[in-house]
């Protein structure tokens, strides 16, 4: 078992937390743990871009990558600028 730790944010960010947590019926930190494990890391995001790319027999240049980057900008201007 990993030893507890803080984080220090606003207490606007917490309260939004302690909503979150209490409409999910879990915890701060069981919220926390869900949301980080579910994001991926940017190596992440670009290893399973160059695997969809090889699944779909396109060559992952520096163009393909650039065009998925302008996509997602896409994406998250439609979305009212959250994150993908």
């Amino acid at each position: 078992m990993s030893r507890p730790t803080s984080i220090k944010t606003s207490e606007e960010v917490r309260n939004r937390l302690r909503i979150l947590a209490a409409e999910r019926g879990t915890t701060i930190t069981e919220l926390l743990e869900e949301l980080a494990s579910r994001e991926l890391t940017e190596t992440e995001r670009e290893q399973r871009a160059v695997e969809a790319a090889a699944e779909l027999g396109i060559d992952y240049t520096e163009q393909v990558h650039q065009a998925g980057q302008d996509a997602w900008a896409k994406i998250r201007t439609h979305q009212g600028g959250a994150v993908a």
